[in-house]
């Protein structure tokens, strides 16, 4: 999504582009695919968009995206599987949570004096972590920050930066509630994101070529002069490169670039359970080794962030772990479906703790035509669409100012 985006930001400019992709897709770790054992269509991973998301909105605004429904009001189902305790968070109008006056609204467990202890947040610096500025006990902890922060940062809690958190934290909820609504693709993350932009792309004239990875780039003194992908490439001295791959493979191509070089895994386990009715909807969950379930048909896709230990277990014990958290959650039956798909990401994003996070690099590099993008670099967010769209605006808007 990030050279997605910087393409799309480049490209509306009227810049000529190609785009070098190693893989025999677009959109990266951001796409849906048929997948034959469940015989259905799935996201490769969940995410979840909010109507806060300048930067995706953006995104789709220039490619002319609509396959993306934004939800009529923020409204978050949980439950705590110790005990099925049910609750469903509302966001503020305004960034003041006056709902939090009210037991009624708070997190059931909660006190009024719980919420204060947020704005230890607003003042978290570069070096502190989730666990410096909140308690990391108790049922605020656990029924709020700490289900927020795994899903959000895909780091432990307690070890996640602060100031990463406050910076989503800021950007929604200190927003109100209009800027916290969901954004449904209910057709999947390629339908909304990935397809427009290929097709706003052809449309400017942008050539894709698909299963051409970058082996190398050749410098001279301080640019770029050829680029190692399929044939080699000459650039000529207007030519621009914007590099969005992951950490390691920059790294690997940019002698002495410094990156995060730690990793989050986070497994998705999905589900073919028949007689369930209603709209598309989605439960966080508490209590369990499940975190998050998305439902949309007939299929329950189930989330795990900060998942190194369980990625390592088999999948039919992840399948069955998974399967029991969605039975209680769900009311449904424990007995585990006879189509199932179990996909693990085990370095879906760089560890982010603030000694990670300091090792976030920004656009631009040492040599003049070439740039960085990607949700691993400095974009102030976490890895997120977000970040990665975000990052490759980025990326273009200082390519732009280098032609000035």
């Amino acid at each position: 999504m990030a050279g997605l985006a910087a393409a799309v930001r480049l490209a509306d400019a009227g810049v000529r582009v190609t785009l070098h992709e190693a893989a025999g897709h677009a959109g990266g770790r951001c796409r849906s695919f048929h997948d034959r054992q469940l015989d259905r269509v799935i996201d490769n991973g969940n995410h979840l968009v909010l109507s806060g998301n300048h930067g995706i909105a953006r995104f789709l605004h220039l490619v002319g995206g609509a396959s993306m429904e934004t939800a009529e009001r923020a409204e978050f189902a949980f439950v705590d599987l110790t005990d099925d305790t049910r609750w469903t968070l509302r966001p503020d109008r305004g960034a003041i949570p006056w709902s939090a006056l009210s037991s009624r609204r708070r997190v059931p467990g909660t006190s009024l004096g719980d919420y204060l202890g947020a704005w230890r947040l607003a003042r978290a610096g570069r070096g502190d972590r989730l666990g410096d500025c909140l308690t990391t006990e108790g049922t605020m902890w656990r029924r709020f920050w700490h289900p927020l922060a795994v899903s959000i940062l895909n780091t432990e809690a307690a070890e996640a930066s602060a100031e990463l958190m406050w910076a989503v934290m800021k950007e929604t909820f200190g927003r109100g509630e209009a800027a916290c609504r969901p954004m449904i693709a209910r057709h999947g993350l390629s339908v909304a994101l990935v397809d427009p932009a290929l097709r706003f792309l052809a449309g400017a004239g942008a050539e894709l070529r698909l299963n051409e990875r970058v082996r190398a780039l050749h410098d001279e003194g301080a640019r770029i002069a050829r680029i190692g992908a399929g044939d080699e490439v000459q650039l000529a001295a207007s030519d621009r490169i914007v590099l969005a791959l992951p950490p390691s493979g920059a790294a690997g191509l940019v002698p002495g670039l410094a990156v995060p070089d730690a990793f989050s895994a986070i497994v998705n386990g999905h589900f073919i359970s028949e007689g369930l009715d209603g709209p598309e909807s989605f439960l966080g969950v508490v209590g369990g080794t499940a975190e998050w379930l998305f439902r949309r048909g007939d299929v329950i896709s189930v989330t795990v962030s900060a998942a190194n230990a369980l990625a390592d277990r088999p999948d039919h014990e992840i399948a069955a772990l998974l399967w029991g958290d969605v039975s209680r959650a769900l009311r449904v039956s424990p007995a585990l479906p006879g189509k199932w798909r179990i996909i693990k990401e085990k370095r879906a994003t760089f560890a982010q703790t603030p000694v990670q996070a300091a090792r976030r690099p920004g656009a631009a590099t040492r040599f003049e035509n070439l740039f960085l993008a990607g949700d691993w670099t400095d974009t102030g967010l976490p890895a997120t669409i977000e970040g990665a769209v975000r990052s490759g605006f980025r990326a273009a808007a200082d390519i732009l100012k280098s032609w000035k």
